[in-house]
């Protein structure tokens, strides 16, 4: 089974550490491919961004996509207007009109840690719904979990367990990653599905958030990719 980190910041943005140390990371633990989540502000560095990943994933023989990740409305906005230019959508969860916003949008991929910062999950019905609709992933975020203190860590699980019972009843797809702003920081497979299953998933439920999610998410880039595609529900008919 091929497993997948969909959420890695490196030194382009808020993480410590090179693209390339943390593809050997990566491939070291027996990942398959990685995300590196960047900020709107690196855009303008998307070429010289590309070429650097180019290079370190033939290198290292594991796919690499790049990410961006929308902190605001007008960043979401702005970056579903450059769709093509990149591969995975991210939006940072942690305010509840933005966590709405992200699973209303057709373009966005994965929805990070909507209980982050909050003392309730950043998540209801409502939003599961058109989440399932428009095939919206929710991160569980190990990272969340890892930094926190003892006094919040029983919170956020809890948040994180009541989002993860929203996902099974609507049918929500669920990705499990690492969260990681250094190399040092990702975790094995195993370890993220431990996790997984500690938070209530059965084990196929977090092998699947960390295989067949992010496999139908890299279907999705394909698509998207594709010169035949216009926005999501509208292609070129040739």
């Amino acid at each position: 089974m091929n497993f997948y980190d969909f959420h890695i910041h490196s030194q382009f943005s808020e993480g410590g550490s090179s693209i390339e140390d943390i593809t050997k990371r990566a491939n070291l633990l027996g990942f398959k491919g990685i995300c590196i989540a960047e900020n709107l502000k690196n855009l303008n560095k998307i070429k010289s961004l590309r070429k650097n990943v180019l290079e370190v994933s033939e290198k290292m023989g594991i796919a690499i996509l790049i990410g961006f990740e929308a902190e605001t409305a007008e960043e979401l906005k702005k970056l579903v207007g450059v769709r093509r230019e990149y591969d995975v959508l991210l939006v940072k969860g942690y305010d509840l009109d933005l966590n709405r916003k992200a699973v209303q949008t057709k373009e966005v991929d994965i929805l990070t840690h909507p209980e982050f910062n909050r003392k309730d999950s950043g998540f209801n019905h409502v939003m599961a719904r058109l989440a399932s609709k428009n095939n919206v992933a929710i991160e569980i975020n190990f990272r969340e979990i890892l930094t926190s203190s003892k006094n919040t860590r029983s919170y956020i699980c809890h948040n994180i367990r009541e989002n993860i019972r929203l996902c099974k009843k609507f049918k929500v797809p669920l990705i499990i990653s690492s969260g990681a702003v250094s190399h040092w920081q990702l975790k094995d497979p195993k370890i993220l599905m431990s996790m997984g299953c500690l938070l209530d998933l059965e084990l196929n439920e977090a092998k699947k958030a960390l295989s067949e999610t992010p496999m139908n998410i890299i279907k999705m880039i394909k698509e998207r990719q594709s010169k035949e595609w216009i926005r999501p529900g509208v292609k070129i008919v040739r």
